[in-house]
């Protein structure tokens, strides 16, 4: 498949510069960043909305959600990029990355924090909505503050994957791709 928008090329503006080398620590920027780089409004909008840093939830918790979200989606692009930088530094093992693709919430890999994460994220990707029982279980794990940063961090990696899957960008080197299991 071809990419539908190219990627805007070096020299970016100042600001955009900054802010890719701020994200990306001396590595080659991502295509999704650099395509977002052809309208710096835009790309600084992209930005202000994300939940990378350090917020109510841990590494894994952010991980799993975003992972989940991102493979309900379809998009092998970003989980692939999550999976390859984030996966070894949230604790998943291959049992874990196999189920974050293609299992189930219930799968034994999962302890039960992990399994109501799944199941936030199975839930909003085919009810957007979340239902009074899965939010009271949800109330005795989070703050309402980590309640709804898992909200927007679900309804941020969704957008993320429409606009990865939408522009049909290429895997980034060394990303991970879905398990065999995923496409059959």
């Amino acid at each position: 498949m071809t990419v539908r928008i190219a990627p805007a090329e070096p020299p970016f503006p100042a600001g955009i510069q900054s802010s890719l080398e701020g994200l990306m620590r001396g590595k080659p920027p991502l295509v999704l960043f650099t395509t977002l780089a052809r309208d710096p409004r835009l790309f600084q909008k992209f930005f202000a909305g994300g939940l990378l840093d350090r917020g109510n939830l841990t590494l894994r918790q952010r991980e799993l959600v975003i992972t989940r979200t991102t493979a309900l989606c379809k998009s092998e692009y970003e989980w692939g990029v999550h999976i390859a930088l984030f996966a070894s530094h949230a604790g998943f093992d291959e049992a874990q990355v196999l189920s974050l693709a293609s299992g189930q919430p219930r799968d034994t890999c999962w302890q039960d924090e992990d399994r109501l994460l799944l199941e936030l994220c199975d839930m909003l990707h085919s009810n957007c909505t979340v239902d009074d029982a899965l939010w009271q279980s949800l109330k005795t794990a989070f703050s309402d503050e980590g309640i709804l940063e898992l909200l927007m961090l679900a309804g941020f990696y969704r957008t993320v994957s429409y606009l990865a899957n939408a522009l049909r960008l290429p895997a980034e080197p060394g990303s991970a791709t879905f398990p065999s299991s995923y496409r059959s």
